[in-house]
């Protein structure tokens, strides 16, 4: 059992959109990304998706839905099923995310931007 420094370990890459994981628990891992600029339209059909943003603000876009604005301190959850796009507006966010051990960051959505094995740090 050891603390980690969400501060060190986002030090440790630069790659936009790609998550990183940092640590598993149970059927899940934490991951760590760093974002910027829009990212691809995509649905999780099996599970919710959580954001939390570490430092900058991120947006997410709905369909049906106006976009929410998520700040350092609060999180959103993403109801399994609901298409979205997770953007920035204004620079760089570093997020937490919390998804079950066998998720694509881009759901049924295969493209350049979509990471097979996440890298551990």
């Amino acid at each position: 059992m050891q603390t980690v420094s969400l501060s060190a370990k986002f030090a440790a890459f630069q790659a936009q959109w790609t998550p990183h994981r940092i640590a598993r628990f149970d059927d899940h891992q934490l991951l760590i990304a760093r974002v910027e600029g829009e990212f691809v339209w995509h649905t999780h059909a099996d599970h919710d998706e959580v954001f939390i943003p570490i430092a900058g603000e991120l947006l997410i876009d709905f369909e049906d839905a106006p976009t929410a604005r998520v700040r350092p301190g609060e999180l959103l959850v993403v109801p399994k099923g609901t298409p979205h796009r997770p953007r920035t507006d204004a620079g760089e966010c570093q997020l937490l995310l919390i998804d079950p051990n066998r998720v694509q960051h881009t759901g049924e959505v295969h493209n350049e931007r979509t990471v097979v094995e996440y890298p551990d740090l």
